[in-house]
């Protein structure tokens, strides 16, 4: 069993993920409307982008900067345009540090199904639900 101070500074370092600027760009619906277009468009300038949706593209420039600060998209100027792109790289480096965390945070905070259900031998197993 891990002691207090161990199972506190994992704590904080989960914390300190979860409260990144990464889920905080990803907790507004507007800017998960502006990924989904870029995934299905790819490079796009801020007008594209501002077209399908119904705020102002001042409203739009302004999430387009939050997931820029966040790592989630470039933004290239070329002339008059914006054009923006997700940064793919980026976020599977992102995500990767996030489930690197977890994986250490795991033996110390939940261990799972598993040996909850070792612990409870008349328990019926759970069955996972497909993706």
């Amino acid at each position: 069993m891990a002691n207090a101070k161990t199972r506190e500074r994992v704590a904080n370092g989960c914390a300190d993920f979860l409260d990144s600027d990464l889920f905080k760009a990803l907790c507004e619906p507007v800017r998960i409307e502006i990924v989904r277009l870029l995934i299905a468009r790819g490079r796009s300038d801020l007008s594209e982008i501002a077209a399908e949706l119904p705020q102002d593209s001042s409203v739009i420039s302004r999430h387009l900067a939050v997931l820029d600060r966040a790592g989630l998209v470039r933004r290239i100027k070329s002339g008059r345009h914006v054009y923006c792109e997700l940064d793919g790289p980026e976020i599977v480096a992102r995500l990767e540090e996030i489930v690197e965390a977890l994986k250490r945070a795991v033996p110390f905070c939940c261990p799972g199904s598993s040996q909850t259900e070792a612990a409870r031998p008349n328990a019926r197993p759970r069955r996972r639900e497909a993706l």
